[in-house]
């Protein structure tokens, strides 16, 4: 059967409302007042297009009678007879209001419910009331029983489906949200996460839950033209309500200033509650927004999760999955990526390896736009310190790899989270070996090695030293990676007593980093030059301090005899007397990285000749001269 058959049919409930206006605009207009249309049966899509859209009985009468131009036969000749103009072909403004009851002129305003939302096409012209009006294909398509949406928006939207049945506490967020959508004012509602990824699973449970579709739009895809933003938000509006549809704005995508502009003004103009995703929170004009933070999955939900992707994979039951759930804080479908690796790992790889390596890959997108990756290049026995210093490394080191079997399997979570994390302050002179120590405990544990410069952080803008820090933590908690929080005696100095609003954002500041130090589930480093710097109350609340010593003789002896490559040709090459340099382990590496290029320029082995032109051009970078004592002897 054709649609306008399916429609007019005597069975359809939309052929009553189109007979009804056809006798109005084929009735004589001198014959008295129109009679009025029959109300829509209750179900019907046109009654349901009067309840979502809020119409009135004319604009009930104005849809219906556009929508007799496609479905009621003959309809068309009789617009063009009542016109007097045989070859138009649709009703006009001013024979709808001529013809139709209970007409009203504000009906075609702009900011009523019927041009608003794009209910209605009307044509062109120069005069308005002879401009026609038609039906857009979406709103036709809903009253025949199959709703689609605007193909201009099938570049901008893509269509979210629900894949996995959400852990415990994702359920409850779902809960909660649902709840909220619910009320007839609800207002926009936001997840404050890194990535669409992450909000996709739970909204998507949200709109199944509710029986509705989810469409996502990326804050990239909405038209920087204001005109062209108009228009895509009330037929993105139209057709989400002609669907059933919630819609997902996708903030975190804006990588631009427009975008992100573009968004704000798309939330306070939006009609109807958004979903909205993005590490900021959006704060629309003259809009109320719930904003919410995804919980951290819990260990043994984790643990479940790792249990069932790993389910079936060969050698799954050797993996150590408490030790997988508290190191990597990856969200449901980051533990099902993960899992692959398992499957598609290359020969002879243990399954243990080959899923830590791809925990840490998955957070390296987000990190890499962050913060520095260090490739550890050291290991214990290139780290010359006195042993109190490497006994504590060493310590560091257990609390790290040991944490799951501490905190969970011997029940310390329960005490809570403050403290739960494993922070350190590094303390010493610059090329005392500070970053050589991370770049060890990134080796030893196999995890990466993140350094942020905290200089680069800190802003002069009251709070985005902690949006910058939230974004470092956030991603970091991902991967289990160790951060390295370098210079920073840039945000601490010592805390002084408030005597201004800059004085109290900057204690703010360090609070914040404390605050996140202490609950990071993996390991976080300071560094500094001076420990005076730092205030007494901060120290008491970091596991570990590691001083960094400027290197003796001795030690600097054992650092030269250390620093060649194996495989570099040296040729009467004296630790004993290059020791005499009082330089820290930092400048001896430039040392003798110099001297290997100067012996290589003349192709000769690295000597005593080289080490010297490069320990001149060292202490001229120092600003400082070679003593006589340092000289004795060098080349004799």
């Amino acid at each position: 059967m054709k649609p306008a058959q399916a429609a007019t049919g005597s069975s359809n409930p939309l052929s009553a409302s189109l007979a009804a206006v056809r006798a109005c605009i084929e009735r004589a207009s001198n014959t008295g007042p129109p009679p009025a249309l029959p109300e829509p049966p209750s179900g019907s899509p046109l009654a349901a297009l009067r309840d979502r859209f809020h119409l009135s009985a004319f604009d009930v009468a104005v849809i219906a009678c556009a929508a007799a131009v496609e479905l009621s036969p003959g309809f068309s000749k009789s617009c063009g007879a009542a016109l007097g103009d045989p070859a138009r072909r649709a009703p006009t403004v001013a024979l709808c209001i001529a013809r139709l009851p209970g007409a009203r002129w504000d009906a075609f305003s702009p900011g009523g419910p019927l041009c608003r939302f794009r209910l209605v096409r009307l044509g062109e012209g120069d005069v308005f009331t002879g401009r026609s009006v038609t039906l857009p294909e979406p709103v036709l398509h809903f009253l025949v029983g199959a709703p689609a949406r605007d193909e201009r928006l099938e570049a901008r939207l893509r269509d979210v489906e629900p894949r996995r049945a959400l852990p415990p506490s994702r359920a409850a967020v779902a809960r909660v949200i649902g709840e909220i959508l619910r009320d007839p004012g609800a207002p926009h509602v936001q997840l404050v996460v890194a990535s669409a990824e992450e909000a996709r699973p739970l909204f998507a449970a949200v709109a199944a839950e509710q029986g509705r579709a989810l469409w996502e739009l990326p804050a990239w895809a909405l038209p920087d033209a204001p005109e062209e933003r108009v228009d895509l938000l009330w037929t993105c509006a139209r057709d989400a309500r002609l669907c059933g549809a919630l819609v997902l704005l996708d903030v975190a995508s804006a990588g631009e200033p427009a975008h992100a502009r573009a968004t704000v003004d798309f939330a306070t103009r939006a009609p109807d509650p958004l979903l909205l995703c993005g590490p900021e929170v959006v704060r629309p004009k003259g809009r109320r927004v719930f904003s919410a933070s995804l919980p951290r999955l819990p260990h043994e939900e984790a643990k479940d999760l790792w249990r069932q992707a790993l389910n079936g994979a060969a050698d799954a039951e050797s993996l150590d999955v408490a030790g997988l759930a508290a190191r990597f804080q990856l969200s449901p479908d980051g533990i099902a990526s993960a899992a692959t690796s398992v499957a598609h790992r290359p020969a002879g790889e243990p399954p243990g390896r080959a899923v830590w390596r791809a925990c840490r890959l998955l957070s390296r997108a987000r990190l890499d736009d962050l913060a520095q990756r260090i490739e550890p290049d050291a290991d214990w026995d290139r780290l010359i310190l006195p042993p109190e210093e490497i006994r504590t490394l060493r310590a560091i080191e257990a609390q790290v790899r040991h944490r799951a079997r501490v905190f969970h399997q011997w029940g310390f979570s329960r005490q809570g989270e403050r403290g739960s994390g494993t922070a350190a302050i590094f303390s010493g002179p610059s090329g005392t070996g500070k970053t050589m120590a991370a770049e060890v405990l990134a080796g030893a544990l196999e995890l990466d090695l993140y350094r942020i410069d905290l200089s680069s952080v800190v802003s002069k803008y009251i709070g985005e030293t902690e949006k910058n820090l939230r974004r470092v933590f956030d991603a970091a908690e991902e991967g289990g990676a160790i951060l390295l929080f370098d210079e920073a005696d840039a945000l601490f100095g010592k805390r002084t007593e408030v005597k201004d609003s800059h004085d109290r954002h900057a204690n703010i500041e360090v609070s914040y980093l404390l605050q996140r130090m202490e609950s990071y589930q993996g390991l976080a480093i300071l560094t500094t030059n001076l420990r005076k710097n730092i205030d007494d109350a901060f120290l008491r609340r970091i596991q570990f301090v590691v001083e960094f010593p400027f290197p003796d003789a001795s030690q600097r002896e054992r650092i030269w005899r250390a620093v060649f490559p194996p495989q570099t040709p040296i040729d009467g090459v004296d630790p004993r007397r290059l020791a005499r340099l009082a330089v820290a382990g930092g400048n001896i590496k430039n040392i003798a990285r110099n001297a290997a290029y100067l012996a290589a320029a003349q192709d000769r082995p690295v000597g005593m000749q080289h080490l010297l032109e490069a320990t001149r051009l060292e202490y001229t970078k120092l600003g400082q001269p070679l003593t006589p004592t340092e000289l004795r002897g060098w080349l004799s």
